[in-house]
């Protein structure tokens, strides 16, 4: 080829090069017109409107997900999971590794698919302390995770604002603990029905691709976030300070508020003030004055019920053994709402009326709550006031006689079974590496193991409270 030649070839090499790229879609420019970025982008299930909770969240069907991500993004989760736990996946070590570290798993970005519709680059990490730590522990892939649809819309614009029918966030419990599968949603329902601030909940069949094509990851109870759209829903409003804390409210420290919301504001008074008044001397020295500060800061009702409603159901995460798992809310009324997070555990024990000095966490409460020192002030100082003692009381003999009863909770046991036993058991049920249930047997049997812990609890509290 003469010098003219190669000339007209570089040029024609160079045109068409430019031409490609130009015409190649790049995700991190692309227009943000979602519509041109995903052709199942509509208003009503991609984008900000009012949630639809009856079909993300339906009572009375099971919903099902597809979510595939690529063999190096679940590569890059190993990596990182087994880094936080200081243990492989699988590696069955004695001693069940804990994140201690305070960091969270490894965000990567997937595609999912629901009734037919895609959603792109979703956010997807494993949540979870200890339980996470025992399940990566034993291998198992029906590992507890996180949805945030739109946690990569920097990266890809054309997913900006992307929401799952009106939902940015969705966690998903695997019913670790739980061989019945139905634990975090009866308890859910419960707080629910009697008026206390719960996440609304859901079963969905989930499957994964890791890589290697679709697998059959098992029943999971969906959960909305209460910072998503749970205040506005049940409480009317969401602009207050919404709190995480990992504490039990014996002395304020910030780092153990996660702010959920209003994170710029970086004042933390309202969550102080709470937490010093709990603790003031004047509990002592003017306990009438005291209690007066203390209620114009929290719903002590709304509290109490709770506290009522948690020991009725023996909840061995709850606060008062654990510091993790509630939220609190800054109402525009000026009081702390107390909204309980993760109930996988619930009726998992029946402790009695007294307990034992010290407590023992891995059975939750007494009812009597004798045990429970003043490092859970929240708990102690309450039940210490006689009158706040009597509201409790009068709280758990009212749980006890209506949701207690029969008629109410062996008709949701029932119905829940009716809904997930042929996707839990049975050849197109969980399988073996894909489920925590040892055997089959334990999901059905543990139908009636609850319906018989309920009625020991109904007459345990009419023993207490008659």
């Amino acid at each position: 080829m003469n010098k003219t030649g190669k000339v007209k070839f570089c040029f024609l090499l160079i045109v068409v090069l430019t031409t490609f790229c130009a015409c190649r879609k790049d995700p991190t420019t692309e227009s943000i017109n979602p519509k041109a970025y995903n052709a199942d982008w509509t208003a009503l299930t991609h984008e900000r409107r009012v949630p639809d909770y009856d079909t993300v969240f339906p009572q009375n069907s099971v919903n099902t997900i597809e979510i595939t991500m690529r063999a190096d993004q679940w590569g890059q989760i190993q990596t990182n999971t087994s880094a936080l736990f200081n243990c492989n996946f699988g590696q069955q070590r004695l001693q069940i590794p804990e994140n201690l570290s305070g960091e969270i798993p490894e965000n990567v970005d997937v595609t999912l698919k629901f009734n037919g519709r895609t959603w792109k680059n979703v956010g997807f990490r494993l949540r979870g302390n200890k339980m996470l730590g025992a399940i990566w522990n034993n291998g198992v892939y029906k590992l507890p995770f996180l949805l945030n649809f739109d946690r990569f819309e920097d990266l890809f614009p054309g997913i900006k604002n992307q929401r799952f029918f009106g939902f940015k966030e969705m966690s998903f419990n695997p019913g670790y603990k739980d061989p019945s599968l139905i634990r975090e949603k009866l308890a859910s329902d419960f707080f629910r029905l009697n008026g206390i601030p719960a996440a609304q909940t859901a079963f969905f069949k989930v499957y994964i691709d890791l890589g290697s094509g679709l697998k059959y990851c098992g029943v999971y109870v969906a959960s909305e976030v209460p910072e998503d759209n749970l205040l506005k829903d049940q409480l009317n409003e969401n602009s207050g300070n919404l709190y995480k804390p990992s504490s039990a409210l014996k002395i304020f420290n910030k780092n153990d508020f996660e702010k959920k919301n209003n994170e710029a504001n970086l004042d933390y008074s309202d969550a102080e003030d709470f937490v010093n008044i709990i603790n003031s001397p004047l509990r002592t020295s003017n306990p009438v004055q005291w209690a007066a500060n203390l209620e114009s800061k929290v719903d002590i009702n709304e509290f109490l019920k709770w506290l009522a409603i948690s020991n009725a159901l023996v909840d061995p995460g709850a606060y008062g053994t654990s510091a993790e798992n509630y939220y609190l809310y800054h109402h525009s009324n000026g009081k702390f709402i107390w909204i309980p997070w993760d109930h996988n555990e619930a009726l998992s024990a029946d402790p009695g009326i007294i307990g034992a000095p010290g407590g023992n966490g891995n059975f939750g409460l007494s009812l009597s709550m004798n045990e429970v020192t003043a490092n859970w002030p929240m708990i102690r100082y309450i039940i210490d006031n006689p009158a706040w003692l009597t509201i409790y009381k009068n709280e758990l003999r009212n749980f006890s006689n209506s949701n207690l009863s029969p008629a109410v909770s062996n008709n949701l046991i029932d119905k829940y079974y009716a809904l997930i036993s042929d996707a839990v058991v049975g050849a197109q049920g969980e399988q073996p590496g894909y489920t925590l249930l040892p055997n089959s047997a334990a999901f059905l049997n543990e139908k009636n193991t609850i319906k018989n812990r309920i009625n020991n609890r109904r007459s345990l509290i009419n023993s207490f409270v008659p």
